[in-house]
């Protein structure tokens, strides 16, 4: 009970929902443009844009923290940009987590996104144009409103899949507390260790949390839904 009230303990919970609150904002901001333009643009080699978007679905988490840590690391390409920029490597650092948990999610907020863009009313669009609005505004007052429920499914799954992450976490994070320590490293750790009460404590305090939240948004979805 005296370790449940530490502060200690629940560290990397924090660490972990500022990590996928991070990623989802990010992926926001990237996602909603890239599957804008691989429904709407018409360029010969989307088909290999949608290849690169997708690989993450079925790269070994592994493979993909193999090769962040060769880029995040001080002598990879990224990993000396940073260096030079903020004063720190990528790897086994934070911001190595923010931008490893983006790429490896990204196909989970873009394929919603795209698959509600694809529903959207070309004809709708089309009156918009036809009433002078611009491909931007028409994006916004148009298009997003029309896919609401896609936008809550995309930021659900990118969320929850950035919560519940390991292997690439584990890869190119380590296991520092306070940097990289996220709940994912901290349940393995304790299994390591034997200490399955507090592991058990870990794991139900997180399985809690993803549920509620994950029951919260979907009502909300349903909601959507249903109005819409």
């Amino acid at each position: 009970m005296n370790e449940l009230m530490s502060l200690g303990f629940w560290e990397p919970f924090w660490l972990t929902f500022k990590l996928a609150f991070i990623a989802t904002a990010i992926l926001y901001v990237i996602g909603i443009p890239i599957a804008y333009y691989l429904v709407f643009s018409k360029v010969r080699f989307k088909p290999f844009l949608e290849t690169i978007v997708s690989m993450p679905l079925v790269l070994p988490p592994s493979v993909l923290g193999f090769y962040f840590l060769l880029a995040f690391s001080k002598d990879g390409f990224l990993g000396q940009f940073w260096q030079e920029l903020f004063g720190h490597q990528l790897a086994f650092h934070f911001d190595g987590l923010v931008l490893g948990s983006v790429i490896f999610s990204l196909p989970f907020m873009v394929h919603p996104i795209l698959n509600g863009f694809k529903s959207v009313d070309k004809y709708q669009i089309e009156a918009a144009y036809t009433m002078g609005k611009s491909k931007l505004t028409t994006l916004l007052k148009v298009i997003l409103p029309s896919i609401k429920p896609s936008l809550i499914t995309g930021g659900v799954i990118a969320f929850a899949h950035t919560v519940g992450e390991f292997g690439v976490v584990l890869m190119i994070g380590g296991n520092i507390d306070g940097e990289t320590k996220v709940a994912s490293i901290a349940i393995y750790n304790e299994v390591e260790a034997l200490n399955y009460t507090t592991d058990h404590i870990y794991s139900l305090i997180l399985f809690a949390f993803s549920f509620v939240t994950l029951w919260i948004i979907y009502m909300k979805l349903g909601r959507e839904i249903n109005y819409d």
